[in-house]
């Protein structure tokens, strides 16, 4: 491994310890910031519970000429005028589409399970395929508070709703929409009266389109003052879910999975992704998502953003497998006619996927991991990663075809930075009797200076700069962290096989050992160990390349460099095979152009060139020109000052 290789890796490595010292300082801050935040918070909460309770007892003292019914206990059969339900009939609203199968709860109105009829969960090879279902035995569930004229508060989660149509088919070319109403009895209590007045209803609506993963829902307030609580016009709306485990690799999709949300600025932020983590927000909310590694659900105010909102993730104990994380979002949402009033929303529960997500112009797309936090990492993906690859997948080409062909072009492209990077490499070798002469003119330790200050200017008279060979190598590094976010989170590569790999989105393992082995896992992938190999071969060569002439110290960073793919080999273990496959191309292509190189380049024309090059005169910089003339000026000055003391 030659010199700049080294001092390359080595700033790599230093580029990395210092974003990882400035990534912790951040996160303290932010940590700092958040207590401040919850501070303020609590001290606003307490302020609207006491402007709240002063409210209530006024609304009381005014209410308190007339009679006042009994405050009846919330039960759940307490549901007043809202009491009514057909206990015949408990099958699910069904609505197809071409994209997914929805269903929806009689009880409740809500969305309580979704199924895909052509994208299915990960299963084992000797297991017949399954289709993924999300949100299945009562993993969901939505609904809002809203109090009846006795001040009983009830969910809509628990109301029960009629529709004209048990199954509604949306595959033809227009959208269509699923009426779902709840009819308030006419007297207001469902224990004196069997009359419904159908002039009267809460109703949720809604509109499917046939090749969306988009619906809309719109919640109708129709002729309703006097059944609901006329002083009221804030609702809360609660949905939690059960988020469970279909991908292959359980800690990696539980790590992907957490909450997100967008405020009324356009800021993009989410919760802890590895703990439990909770947040109250009091400004405006304009969509909240549970996230997963390759599937979202979000839940998207329209022109009327949400109030303000409790968001909470909260992290399983493994026992609790298939379960990785349990989501709730309650947020605050406002209709100010009870009669003719009516709040719009929609839902996204489907791929978490660039292209998909993007067109909805949102800050959607954000939901996918491409480096949002580094500006430079997400343009590579989203101007350049992202469009190869889609217009390569347009030809139908096999997903690992895909990624050769994007390898390929990626290093052509970043082929002249290798071509420098190489010639810088090839005059530090081939000046090497000259640096082993220095190295026997100063053999002493404390010559150390000195033979850095010959060997610099060794470097200088032949024309060589040891820089020239680092700036290139940390140029291609954004690329290649850019291709560490892209393909652990492309939606396109879930479940596509390519040679021994049943699924390129996760590790490719050849062998399970049925335990775990500390820092490497319980199998072995085999695009990592083709991988760490041809990493391997990689320093052999270029060690090979520059023996002649190394000191002792050089010796150790070998060991060292040796050292550092088998560490990868424990690290990348469980990644993704698309992203271990891509790191092998790059080798094997590497070792291509190395050979390549070595052909074009004749070593003993370039040291000839290099020797000319020290028999010249070294034309100085400007700068040094105009340093060495104020050192005269200095020289000069201190002369006369000394002359004029005498």
């Amino acid at each position: 491994m030659d010199k700049n290789t080294i001092i390359g890796l080595l700033l790599i490595f230093g580029m990395l310890m210092g974003y990882s010292f400035y990534a912790t300082n951040k996160a303290k801050k932010a940590n700092e910031a958040k207590a401040k935040e919850i501070a303020e918070q609590q001290a606003q909460i307490q302020e609207d519970v006491e402007m709240a309770a002063q409210a209530m007892a006024d609304s009381i003292a005014a209410d308190s000429l007339q009679p006042q019914p009994a405050t009846p206990a919330p039960t759940a059969q307490n549901f007043g005028a809202f009491g009514y339900t057909d206990e015949t009939q408990t099958a699910d609203y069904v609505v197809n589409t071409k994209v997914a199968q929805y269903h929806f709860a009689r009880t409740g109105g809500y969305v309580t399970r979704i199924e895909y009829p052509d994208i299915y969960r990960y299963t084992p090879k000797d297991q017949p395929k399954e289709k993924l279902v999300l949100f299945d035995n009562g993993s969901t569930k939505m609904g809002f508070d809203f109090k009846l004229p006795d001040y009983t508060v009830i969910n809509t989660s628990d109301l029960y709703f009629t529709a004209s149509t048990d199954t509604l088919d949306v595959t033809g070319e227009e959208e269509q929409t699923l009426s779902l109403r709840v009819y308030p009895y006419l007297t207001g209590d469902s224990a004196t009266s069997n009359a419904l007045d159908t002039a009267s209803y809460l109703e949720f609506l809604y509109t499917f389109r046939p090749n969306d993963y988009r619906f809309d829902y719109t919640v109708r307030f129709v002729n309703l003052s006097n059944y609901i609580y006329k002083n009221r016009r804030e609702f809360d709306l609660l949905w939690n879910a059960d988020i469970n485990n279909v991908e292959k690799n359980y800690d990696y999709e539980r790590d992907a999975t957490t909450l997100y949300y967008m405020d009324n600025l356009d800021d993009v932020d989410n919760l802890n992704e590895r703990n439990s983590d909770s947040k109250d927000l009091t400004t405006n909310l304009k969509w909240v998502a549970f996230k997963q590694q390759f599937f979202t659900s979000i839940l998207i105010a329209k022109e009327e953003s949400f109030k303000k909102g409790h968001l909470e993730v909260e992290l399983p104990k493994e026992e609790h497998r298939p379960l990785i994380k349990k989501m709730t979002a309650d947020l605050s949402f406002e209709v100010p006619n009870l009669d003719d009033g009516s709040y719009d929303m929609s839902l996204y529960i489907g791929p978490n996927q660039y292209k998909l997500l993007e067109p909805y112009d949102m800050n959607l797309e954000k939901l996918v991991p491409l480096g949002w936090g580094f500006f430079l990492l997400h343009w590579i993906n989203r101007a350049a990663v992202i469009p190869i690859f889609n217009w390569l997948e347009a030809y139908g080409l096999s997903y690992g075809i895909i990624i050769l062909i994007l390898t390929i072009i990626i290093k052509i492209v970043l082929l002249p930075i290798a071509y420098k990077t190489y010639m810088s490499s090839a005059k530090m070798r081939v000046l090497k009797p000259e640096i082993q002469e220095l190295n026997e003119k100063y053999p002493k330790q404390e010559d150390a200076m000195k033979k850095q200050q010959a060997t610099m200017n060794l470097y200088k008279r032949a024309g060589v700069s040891p820089m020239s060979g680092c700036l290139p190598m940390l140029l291609q590094m954004p690329i290649l962290i850019a291709m560490f976010r892209f393909f652990p989170s492309a939606y396109e590569l879930r479940q596509q096989p390519f040679l021994w790999a049943e699924d390129l989105s996760t590790y490719d393992s050849i062998l399970d050992f049925g335990f775990n082995i500390p820092f490497y896992g319980d199998h072995v992938s085999l695009f990592t160990l083709l991988m760490t190999i041809a990493t391997l071969v990689y320093t052999w060569l270029n060690n090979k390349m520059m023996s002649a002439g190394n000191d002792q110290q050089m010796k150790s960073m070998k060991i060292m460099m040796y050292l550092m793919p088998i560490l990868f080999l424990g690290m990348f273990n469980s990644f993704s095979a698309a992203l271990t496959y891509y790191y092998l191309l790059v080798n094997l292509i590497t070792f291509f152009q190395m050979w390549l190189f070595r052909v074009l380049i004749n070593e003993d024309k370039l040291r000839q060139q290099l020797l000319t090059n020290m028999s010249k005169p070294v034309k100085k910089s400007k700068w040094q020109l105009k340093m060495e003339e104020l050192a005269k000026q200095q020289q000069q000055l201190a002369k006369q000052q000394q002359k004029g003391r005498k």
